[in-house]
């Protein structure tokens, strides 16, 4: 009789689990659900900010703003903590992710701090990489200056996969990255806040690259950040979180974990560089900002519904013409390429224009993506016939920030996403040159028009691309190589680069899933 029993409970638990999966399958997110709207201060001149950015606006022509480049990973982190410290009155930060490190942690703190003092926090968060994290945003959303939003949530918070039947929704992410503060500066970019986007991991990290901007631009940052914290993607934490019971001892909870954080930060050589470069950030005139004309370009947020995402503004709209005003020579910076059949007839129209395209993307020992490099190997030999110059970064290539900051990390991946037009029409922003950017994610970015900036860039490049990148070629009989000169002698590899066998293997399996357009 036991035994009988207990074989009934095993379909009995068994069509329980089914049931489970099958409710959390149908579980749904209420977009439409209330919440009330705000919007970006614009009274902020009068803060310590707006005095800085006024006297050094002072007398510059109209349209213009105010730029400064972040190349260096340690300076990119530094400026945001300078950042967050002389907020008086607001920050608006937008991202596609923060992760549960240390720079994370750090980076929330800065965000707590500042709640602390009085000033407005709004953090719009993409809900690609929150999951265990809904109490920590609870815990946060409930400080009274602290409001959290999620853009598109899945609605099953733990197991994930369940919202496989609303894929077509989930698979719509918000790409953008932003850092606003008193509306006064602000970032854009590539990096989203984790310990590789700075510098700061001790086995790989990325090159990446951000832009400081003041002026004009400021507000038009500001205007793109109201169109998404007040569309309805935008949900509030308490939608579709599982809320703790007290959530006043989960944020006391969290502050500890915080500050035991970033008291061990301190006590590493990154934390002592990373002080002495926020220390620099806050001294008056330490900053040399260049002026110049602009164009703020990004998705409408519509583009995250798929039956709006025809419609919706797209960022390739406003790229494409930055492209079509080429006469010599485009290069592009993107960690992401994959080119379809379009893409590629897309190149061909430009080279048959007569320009020279220079593409500089990950190899696959440095992709931190391997099925991304599996879509884009297949387009190697047409790009490089038509005549494109191909470059792919060493895996070995040094990224700036990481000597100085001690960590000792080997492995580089690249993850700054941009292009330039005959070297002086300059794009920064997290767009990559792949189908997810064009048809899928949300994205952001700034293209700033200035030959001398074009003219520093363009030498940037030129001068690490052999130190940092092979050269990909097709020999006498068309068969892929890849040139080495960063040595004496230049020497010509048949496979590709600092990658083993099963690796090799595993990219060329995966050029035969379907998957491309998703890439």
């Amino acid at each position: 009789m036991q035994q009988s029993a207990a074989n009934c409970r095993k379909p009995i638990r068994l069509l329980a689990i089914f049931c489970a999966m099958f409710l959390g399958a149908c579980a749904t997110v209420d977009l439409d659900a209330p919440k009330e709207e705000s919007f970006a201060l614009q009274d902020t001149a009068d803060t310590a900010l707006g005095r800085r950015v006024a006297q050094n606006a002072a007398n510059r022509p109209q349209g213009e703003s105010g730029f400064y480049f972040l190349f260096d990973g340690l300076r990119a982190m530094a400026a945001r903590a300078a950042m967050a410290n002389s907020a008086e009155r607001s920050i608006d930060a937008q991202y596609y992710l923060i992760t549960n490190d240390q720079i994370g942690l750090a980076f929330v703190r800065e965000l707590l701090k500042a709640a602390d003092r009085g000033v407005r926090v709004r953090l719009l968060l993409d809900d690609i990489q929150t999951k265990g994290y809904d109490v920590g945003m609870a815990a946060l959303d409930s400080h009274p200056n602290m409001e959290i939003r999620i853009f598109n949530p899945w609605a099953s918070r733990s197991a994930r996969f369940l919202d496989v039947f609303d894929f077509n929704r989930v698979n719509r992410r918000m790409h953008n990255k932003s850092f606003t503060v008193d509306n006064q500066v602000t970032i854009v970019g590539g990096r989203n806040i984790a310990d590789e986007y700075f510098s700061a991991r001790e086995d790989v990290n990325f090159g990446d690259a951000d832009v400081l901007g003041i002026g004009p631009v400021v507000n038009d940052v500001s205007t793109m950040f109201d169109e998404y914290w007040n569309s309805k993607y935008a949900a509030p934490v308490e939608v579709f979180a599982k809320m703790p019971k007290d959530p006043a001892a989960a944020l006391i909870e969290l502050r500890e974990r915080l500050e035991a954080n970033v008291e061990k930060i301190k006590q590493t050589t990154y934390g002592e560089t990373l002080i002495a470069d926020i220390t620099d950030y806050l001294q008056e005139g330490s900053v040399a900002i260049d002026w110049a004309p602009y164009q703020l370009v990004y998705d409408s947020p519509d583009k995250a519904n798929k039956k709006l995402a025809a419609d919706a503004k797209n960022i390739t709209t406003e790229l494409g013409a930055v492209v079509e005003k080429a006469e010599q020579e485009l290069i592009i910076v993107s960690p992401y390429f994959v080119p379809r059949k379009r893409g590629l007839e897309y190149f061909q129209t430009l080279i048959d224009r007569g320009l020279h395209i220079k593409v500089i993307t990950n190899s696959l020992a440095a992709n931190n993506h391997g099925i991304v490099h599996s879509g884009y190997m297949g387009s190697r030999k047409a790009l490089l016939e038509m005549g494109v110059e191909l470059h792919e970064m060493r895996v070995t290539a040094e990224v700036a920030g990481v000597a100085r900051g001690g960590s000792g990390a080997e492995l580089a991946t690249l993850h700054t996403k941009a292009f330039m037009v005959d070297r002086q029409d300059i794009f920064f922003g997290s767009f990559n040159w792949d189908p997810r950017s064009v048809n899928i994610n949300t994205e952001l970015g700034v293209v700033i028009e200035s030959p001398e900036l074009g003219a520093m860039i363009g030498e940037r490049v030129d001068e690490g691309l052999a130190e940092r990148t092979y050269q990909v070629i097709l020999n006498d009989k068309g068969k892929i190589r890849w040139l080495d000169e960063s040595g004496e002698e230049t020497v010509i590899l048949d496979k590709e680069p600092d990658t083993t066998w099963w690796r090799r293997t595993k990219a060329q399996m995966g050029r035969i899933l379907p998957v491309r357009g998703q890439l």
